[in-house]
């Protein structure tokens, strides 16, 4: 089997490479590094430095390798900036996300596996949340991946296309050899950890007055390896499955206190908390509701406890100080332009 991956240098579509890769799977790495870093791609995979968006580029890579199966990690990501500058959201993560669809038809490929957010429910009304449950968004991020779904549904009723959306909760951990190293990290437990090893004089709570029972906010921790796992999953069973979406939780949440306090117990850091304003665009509580991944996918979280989602993260990060920096990259394949 071949399986295109965008994203596949970003920390998400890298494990996910990985666990491909292990599983015989021919990996197509697509990334175009403005987030990603080339030497988290797993050697073993053929890696395209392209933009999802340029249709060119994807013209190329499809008509060089028959593919089966497209994953499609890469987009917009970032909730905090999503609130100041909407813009580049809509633009990649719909307009892009279009381009790489229309592609895919033009070359008879109506396999995909959308990787999405509990950030399309808002703030929810039950818990643990359900897939039925109604989605209003409450920041740009959400509300773009909302929309692709949207898009997703029309493709499959005009084009046939197969998809399942996974909608992940808080993503954390790591493999041995690939972890969370962003240029611009916004989440919790990567950003305590490197607190812990440079030292920082504190770590920052943003709001510590939302309705939950220490005013922090609360989500659902993942370890990315369950992740990876549900994609496999997913692409194995697409056909049956195609149309839906899962939330890919472990239907426990975590405080942000409680997190900081078990970061505390696997390192032995003993970082203090200054506590900051709200983030705008933060609900207080996202936790999954598994059920539908149970049931359908027989998927269990396999390694989604916060020791042992935290005991990886600090190994990996400990062994990478630097991120990946200083680690050998694989070379890209070199595209040729398609009007030659």
């Amino acid at each position: 089997m071949n399986v295109l991956l965008t994203g596949a240098a970003g920390y998400i579509g890298s494990i996910c490479s990985e666990l491909l890769v292990s599983a015989g799977v021919n990996v197509i790495a697509l990334d175009n590094l403005s987030e990603g870093h080339p030497s988290a791609v797993p050697p073993q995979a053929i890696f395209y430095q392209a933009d999802f968006g340029d249709p060119a580029a994807l013209d190329e890579i499809f008509q060089r390798h028959p593919i089966d199966a497209v994953m499609h990690f890469a987009g917009e990501a970032l909730v905090e900036k999503s609130m100041k500058d909407p813009s580049p959201f809509y633009v990649t993560n719909v307009a892009c996300g279009i381009i790489l669809l229309d592609a895919m038809l033009r070359h008879r490929i109506t396999n995909l596996i959308f990787s999405s957010t509990c950030a399309v429910y808002g703030e929810p009304h039950i818990v643990p949340i359900p897939e039925d449950h109604p989605k209003s968004p409450v920041n740009p991020y959400g509300k773009s991946k909302l929309v692709f779904e949207d898009i997703l549904a029309d493709y499959r009723r005009y084009a046939g296309l197969h998809y399942v959306s996974l909608r992940y909760f808080n993503v954390a951990g790591a493999s041995r050899e690939r972890g969370e190293a962003r240029r611009t990290e916004t989440h919790l437990i990567p950003l305590v950890l490197q607190a812990i090893q440079s030292g920082a004089p504190h770590v920052k709570i943003f709001g510590d007055d939302y309705p939950t029972p220490d005013g922090t906010c609360i989500r659902d921790y993942v370890h990315v390896l369950d992740i990876a796992e549900a994609h496999f999953r997913a692409l194995n069973e697409i056909e049956r499955l195609a149309g839906s979406a899962f939330n890919v939780g472990t239907g426990a949440g975590h405080s942000i206190r409680e997190v900081i306090d078990a970061i505390r117990r696997v390192t032995g850091g003993k970082l203090p908390e200054k506590v900051f304003p709200r983030r705008p665009g933060d609900p207080a509580v996202l936790v999954a509701s598994g059920e539908k991944m149970r049931r359908e996918l027989h998927w269990e979280p396999r390694h989604s406890s916060l020791a042992e989602i935290i005991a990886s993260a600090w190994t990996w990060k400990q062994s990478h100080p630097n991120g990946y920096a200083g680690h050998s990259q694989p070379p890209a394949s070199p595209l040729i332009p398609s009007s030659r």
